[in-house]
């Protein structure tokens, strides 16, 4: 058992923040799921897992349960919900990274799920069809999902996806054609607020697209956040170390790795600065294009 648990921790440690992301999901989902097998075995109906996890629609509880603006977007039950998700995840996010890095992709997926969440939230306390159905829970990474979607299918719209029985396809398309079944759907369904969310993570990914073509990156102040949180975890980890640390020698396959990483950075910057001229260029992306030079 150990060495399963050791594999699965080795695994995720090695993984990008794409699979990082579909690990705590699937996480997610087999412990809320164990947790529900316990409560009706023991008859614990008080330990209301979801209610402590998933984003309310009244304001007033949201500010005080305000973490579950970010944890409703790791919280799945149902084993399909969380499959397409996940699918969803994986195939538009390895699109995704192909143009942008992982930094990028973690942010996004944060910024998405927080502007599904604020739509949703808002729409059932504004909208009178929303409020006559009175107050509900949302759980799910579909937001975040579709930010991932829209960002890819509108930085790239002549990027392609192999469907079964229709071969090759623009996403472009696909995106425009979910997005438009999500609208539909918001007068109908069992999950108005699940379709809600959804325009909203839309919505973020097409603005991300639509301003990075202009040369501004909206998800900077999360990823600033995000890198605040991870070092800030770092130092608690090696806090009190006094033992030298020797950093492990590159070995050749992870320096082919990293070179065809900053190769491939290189070319998305060669390719915004063809397109949009210098002035476009973030910072950083001035920084790595001089390094290259250098080199």
């Amino acid at each position: 058992m150990s060495n399963i648990l050791d594999n699965i921790k080795r695994t995720f440690n090695k993984g990008d923040v794409l699979m990082k992301f579909i690990f705590i999901n699937v996480a997610m989902f087999l412990a809320i799921n164990a947790v529900g097998v316990i409560v009706i075995l023991f008859q614990l109906e008080s330990l209301d897992l979801i209610s402590f996890l998933a984003v309310p629609s009244q304001l007033n509880r949201v500010l005080i349960r305000f973490w579950t603006l970010l944890t409703y977007m790791f919280v799945h039950v149902d084993f399909f919900h969380i499959l397409f998700n996940m699918l969803w995840l994986y195939w538009f996010g390895k699109i995704f990274s192909t143009y942008f890095n992982e930094r990028t992709l973690g942010s996004l997926y944060v910024i998405g799920g927080l502007a599904g969440a604020l739509l949703y939230i808002l729409a059932f306390n504004t909208i009178p069809y929303y409020l006559d159905l009175g107050h509900s829970l949302m759980i799910g990474a579909s937001a975040s999902v579709m930010a991932i979607v829209m960002a890819a299918a509108f930085y790239r719209p002549d990027a392609t996806l192999n469907l079964l029985l229709l071969g090759r396809v623009k996403i472009i398309y696909i995106a425009i054609a979910v997005f438009f079944i999500d609208f539909f759907s918001l007068s109908t369904g069992n999950n108005p607020g699940g379709h809600v969310a959804h325009i909203g993570g839309a919505i973020a990914g097409y603005l991300f697209a639509n301003q990075y073509r202009k040369g501004k990156d909206i998800t900077l102040p999360i990823s600033r956040v995000l890198d605040k949180i991870a070092n800030l975890f770092k130092k608690r980890k090696y806090r009190g170390a006094h033992k030298v640390v020797y950093k492990k020698p590159e070995s050749d396959y992870d320096y082919n790795y990293r070179k065809a990483q900053e190769s491939k950075n290189i070319d998305v910057i060669l390719d915004k600065l063809k397109q949009s001229g210098y002035g476009s260029l973030t910072s950083e992306e001035k920084r790595q294009l001089f390094d290259a030079s250098k080199k």
